[in-house]
């Protein structure tokens, strides 16, 4: 392989700091089944032959495990040693005692070179919990071939508006082309991710100042009937059921016009292993509107934590030191070229000349995530931090009745009016039976 030689010297390195471990462990690790984890599934042997540390994977969509992280965690179930969670679960649960603080890697591991909006976001009381995988905020994607053909120019600050028109000019349903592919998969971190981060660009927010749900304001309105509007005339069919993994293999399969979605698709669609139309695609920011014209993108980190439940807990801290080292995003690039090295996390992937070479998209996408900004999301004041998500507990359960609400509206079964309504008093029951506001 060609990272073997590599490797020997970046294991050596990585685990002359490590804390002890049996290596007669065994870890249970619960991962989410995008292409970035499963590269690490592929290179982990070679962790498992230089420590004796046995590792077996628990690999789950997206929703999945989400859910069955979050209770075994609160429940401190013990099955997981290793666990992978979002920028919205580490700063809680690390909050709650229920993560092994991660603060001991040692001097290799250069702490310093973790991109500070990552680090600050994974952070509580001066404690990391959390050890950043991958790191994104969101743009647009688009077919530069598709738009000249269509005889239209993607601005460099694109609308909304305008988005709606180049899809309405993309769309070709007799060749199986759909103008925009955008998340209908319900779920708090689907349709809502999306959803959440196009409302702050309407003006809008998730709560106001007094914890008020806000679903039923204007931006909210806008943002739906813009959604279902142009995802009914010019997005895919069975749009409910496709999350990021579906229309990524959508747009690489050349089935999307645009497609506004995670940074770190990029490297995914700029790969011709990867990608049939890698040398067709391009990008933009996410749009914007007149209400917000400095919101652009989400905020959102993969991250490995700990449990506290582990009783495995140095083997689980030297695994997750090796796959968030910048030698392992080093193996990444020996195995499958510098464009799928995991991006976001670590400022030395940003200044070498091979990954800006391979990535044309580095800067913009290092912009795009140091320049959003969960604590001030919103255009006006709001109580929590996030862009796509607020980061308190009762939000998992808010957010995923909200994208319940939102698909039967996309599937025909409601207005957006009618989604809203339900969304909004849903968010506030659980809002007053969970004391707010504080």
């Amino acid at each position: 392989m060609r990272y073997a030689r590599f490797y020997g010297v970046a294991m050596a390195a990585l685990m002359a700091g490590a804390t002890a471990a049996r290596a007669d462990t065994t870890l249970t690790i619960a991962t989410v089944n995008n292409g970035d984890m499963i590269e690490m599934q592929k290179l982990s042997p070679q962790f498992e032959k230089d420590t004796g540390i046995k590792l077996n994977w628990v690999v789950l969509e997206e929703n999945v495990l989400r859910q069955r992280v979050t209770t075994d965690i609160a429940t401190k179930g013990g099955s997981f040693d290793v666990m992978t969670i979002g920028a919205y679960e580490a700063p809680i649960w690390g909050k709650q005692g229920w993560l092994v603080p991660l603060d001991d890697f040692g001097a290799d591991y250069d702490y310093a070179d973790i991109v500070p909006q990552v680090k600050s976001a994974l952070t509580v009381d001066g404690k990391l919990f959390a050890a950043p995988f991958y790191a994104e905020s969101s743009l647009t994607f688009y077919r530069k071939d598709l738009f000249e053909k269509a005889g239209i120019t993607m601005p460099e600050k694109p609308t909304y508006q305008q988005i709606a028109e180049y899809a309405a000019k993309l769309t070709d349903k007799k060749d199986g082309i759909y103008g925009i592919c955008l998340r209908g998969k319900p779920g708090w971190g689907e349709n809502m991710a999306f959803l959440g981060a196009a409302a702050t660009a309407f003006g809008g927010s998730w709560f106001d100042e007094q914890w008020k749900p806000q679903f039923t304001s204007k931006p909210w309105e806008q943002t739906i009937a813009w959604y279902l509007d142009v995802m009914k005339k010019d997005g895919p069919p069975g749009a409910t059921a496709n999350g990021y993994n579906e229309n990524r293999a959508l747009f690489s399969t050349g089935k999307c016009g645009m497609w506004i979605d995670a940074t770190v698709t990029a490297g995914y669609l700029y790969n011709p292993k990867e990608s049939q139309v890698a040398d067709k695609v391009a990008f933009a920011p996410a749009p914007i509107t007149e209400a917000n014209t400095k919101a652009s993108g989400w905020f959102w980190s993969w991250n490995l934590g700990v449990p506290t439940s582990t009783k495995n807990a140095d083997a689980a801290k030297k695994f997750v030191k090796w796959a968030t080292s910048k030698d392992y995003i080093k193996l990444v690039a020996a195995d499958q070229g510098w464009v799928s090295a995991p991006p976001g996390t670590r400022l030395s992937t940003y200044a070498n000349e091979d990954y800006k070479k391979a990535a044309p998209f580095s800067a913009f996408v290092l912009n795009a995530i140091q320049t959003t900004n969960p604590a001030h999301p919103a255009v006006m004041p709001v109580p929590y931090v996030g862009v796509q998500f607020a980061a308190i507990p009762e939000f998992q359960g808010i957010g995923t009745t909200a994208g319940q609400d939102v698909a039967a509206a996309l599937a025909g079964q409601d207005t957006g009016a009618q989604a809203l309504t339900k969304a909004q008093a849903s968010a506030e029951r659980t809002m007053k039976q969970a004391g707010y506001p504080k």
